[in-house]
């Protein structure tokens, strides 16, 4: 037999053992749901024993499976039908391996293995965790991935074969073909996923019947890490979506984005409010309910992206079937935890008593004002869906909406997350920082002054958004500031060195939502715009810059046809660079896209964006001057690494409040 046939045959027989791979996690999942939970109940040692094995098992299998699949597309191996649809030979590598999640299918088999990963991390690090609780959890995180292996494998199997492998692919969809669309689902998937963690505990906790200032702080580390993945996630979609598009803006209020935006949002209140709970044993009830909700909204994320019931130019999938079935599973899991919610409501006593002036008041202002904007980011969200089931009419709720509605709420966060970071637990005083309190807030007025003088004659979202960021940012520099105490300079900055990294992170995460703010006011109120035809040889002015187009040429890539344009960029006299936007076509996929070219800076970018050539003659040319554009993503990365820095805090450890609990008797 030849060696080449051999090849063949192995690996066919490996993609099948992927396959099968799959199966079994499944049966094991089931496993994994029914034994430890009954354990859990009659105090079986030995039956609570099998969870973390078990944990585990799944997820080296779903792991094996993902691998074959992944090599699957690297090989361009077209016998698999997912491979065939989202793949093609001339592709370059990096797109091939992304090939696997760029599909309804292969992502999913992407949550998968994300959800069997945290289910395993939580058996390897959770062993500080009660043996009763740590068996529910992982029961309930089982219970969630026997939900998705029935529906990967029974509506969405990635290992379909094709009776004759055609000699090569359709290829992805070129919006895809692109770094920040290659790293953005992997990290979202982390941070949707990451919160069935946050669920598993709820439902574990309230099945239980016990919430305590230990539980508190057994959740935060596992929602923190979500909410990080989700803010990194967010960033890389809307930088794609600035640079790739070529239509100049950074957030469209497209249903795709709402649904990662939305449990980002109740991910950030339940964060604030596990605090309370960990620090005074109060919002018990409020807390379980958002952990349930966070859970909840990314399951309609996954409804959205993959029915089709609403258009959006980042959906995976159009198959209202299949969404359906997502839709019944969101209704499982939401509709039953909030059940056992109701059932249990009784037990969960707030015991801490705080005063209406205190930290625990400003979190559940907080709370409110990230729930509400939620809320309202939900309606306009489905209210199209809603209006065409039931009044028979087709609407479009777009950004005017979402600006005039939500940004309120914005607002009204930014104002109280300084107050809310200074003032003190259970009964505070805002006389004590009183002083401090109005000196930052004349800088702020002043900066926004400053701002409104310079900018002569527009609207004042500029000088608002100047002042909301300098306030967030200096309030969260004042909160480290007074917590060194009122010694010398000296020992201050040395207590500022031994501050809690906690302390820090959160720090570095309000700076970040600072200048996030700061960003997008200064770019939406100050950025400049020009559209025009330009010949070659045109020079015209935007702004402070001159633009000149030298050339336009036609050459072929990898797997596309591109139009480039040479676009020299001058201040004056002086030639600040060469910027060469481009259109391109994609032959095997019959689809176009826009690649802007932009000069990134930190005090602005410059954007410019070739279109078609003209019937009279000349080429279409859109230039857009964008003030701190950079700003909103630098911002992001400023509350991902807080996030990181409170992660890497000792006390957020996973099990680091076992201590203070007795460990239980195992059963004879």
């Amino acid at each position: 037999m030849l060696p080449g046939f051999e090849l063949r045959y192995v690996w066919r027989m490996l993609i099948e053992l992927g396959h099968f791979a799959l199966i079994l996690a499944f049966g094991v999942a089931i496993v994994q749901m029914i034994v430890p939970m009954i354990g859990a109940h009659r105090g079986n040692a030995g039956w609570m024993a099998v969870a973390e094995p078990a944990a585990t098992t799944q997820f080296l299998l779903v792991a094996f499976s993902f691998a074959v699949l992944t090599w699957a597309f690297v090989t361009s191996d077209f016998s698999l039908q997912l491979v065939y649809a989202n793949s093609h030979t001339a592709k370059p590598m990096i797109y091939k391996i992304s090939g696997v999640w760029g599909n309804h299918e292969g992502s999913m088999l992407l949550w998968l293995l994300i959800l069997t990963l945290f289910g395993a991390s939580a058996a390897w690090f959770g062993g500080g965790l009660p043996a009763r609780l740590r068996a529910r959890v992982l029961a309930v995180q089982a219970s969630i991935g026997v939900a998705f292996f029935a529906f990967i494998l029974f509506t969405s199997n990635p290992f379909l074969r094709l009776a004759v492998p055609p000699l090569n692919g359709r290829d992805l969809n070129p919006l895809l073909q692109d770094p920040g669309l290659a790293f953005h689902p992997p990290f979202l998937y982390l941070g949707y996923v990451g919160l069935s963690m946050s669920f598993s505990f709820a439902v574990a906790a309230l099945i239980e019947g016990r919430v305590d200032a230990a539980w508190g702080r057994w959740v935060r580390p596992w929602t923190l890490a979500a909410w990080m993945f989700l803010t990194v996630g967010i960033a890389l979609g809307s930088w794609w979506a600035y640079y790739e598009l070529g239509w100049g803006g950074f957030w469209f209020w497209d249903p795709v984005e709402n649904a990662s935006f939305m449990p980002w949002l109740i991910a950030a209140a339940l964060l604030h409010s596990a605090i309370v709970v960990e620090k005074r044993e109060a919002l018990k009830s409020w807390t379980i309910l958002l952990a349930i909700l966070a859970f909840g909204f990314s399951l309609l994320g996954a409804f959205i992206v993959r029915s089709g019931v609403l258009t959006s130019v980042h959906a995976f999938a159009n198959d209202p079937e299949r969404g359906m079935l997502i839709l019944i599973i969101l209704a499982i899991f939401l509709g039953g935890a909030l059940t056992l919610f109701a059932a249990r409501a009784g037990a969960m006593e707030a015991k801490g008593v705080f005063s209406v002036v205190s930290r625990e008041s400003a979190l559940i202002l907080n709370n409110i004002l990230l729930a509400v904007s939620c809320f309202v980011v939900f309606i306009g969200t489905i209210w199209p869906l809603v209006a065409e089931m039931l009044f028979d009419r087709t609407l479009s709720v777009g950004p005017p909406f979402f600006d005039a509605a939500f940004t309120p709420f914005m607002v009204a966060l930014a104002v109280a997350l300084p107050l809310g970071s200074v003032i003190a637990w259970k009964r505070g005083s805002l006389a004590r920082v009183k002083s401090s309190l109005v000196a930052l807030l004349g800088v702020s007025l002043a900066f926004g002054a400053l701002a409104f003088a310079i900018q002569t004659g527009r609207s004042a979202l500029g000088p608002v958004g100047v002042m909301l960021g300098v306030w967030v940012v200096g309030g969260s520099l004042l909160d480290l500031w007074l917590r060194s105490g009122r010694d010398s300079l000296a020992v201050r900055f040395g207590r500022l060195r031994r501050l809690p990294r906690a302390d820090w992170g959160k720090a570095v995460a309000h700076i970040g939502m600072g200048a996030t703010i700061f960003g997008i006011a200064a770019m939406l109120a100050w950025e400049k715009e020009d559209i025009r035809v330009a010949q070659i040889g045109d020079r015209w002015d935007v702004g402070q810059f001159a633009f000149t187009l030298d050339d336009v040429r036609e050459f072929e890539g990898p797997n596309y046809l591109t139009t480039m344009a040479d676009m020299g960029v001058w201040r004056g006299e002086k030639q600040l660079g060469l910027l060469q936007p481009e259109k391109r076509f994609y032959p095997v996929a019959n689809m176009p896209t826009t690649e802007a070219a932009i000069r990134n800076g930190v005090l602005r970018d410059i954007y410019v964006v070739v279109g078609d050539a003209q019937d009279s003659g000349g080429y279409a040319v859109r230039v857009y001057i964008k003030p701190f554009a950079n700003w909103i993503w630098g911002g992001a990365i400023l509350m991902a690494l807080g996030g990181v820095l409170s992660l890497s805090d000792r006390r957020l450890r996973v099990g680091a409040a076992a201590a203070k609990m007795p460990k239980p008797v195992p059963a004879e």
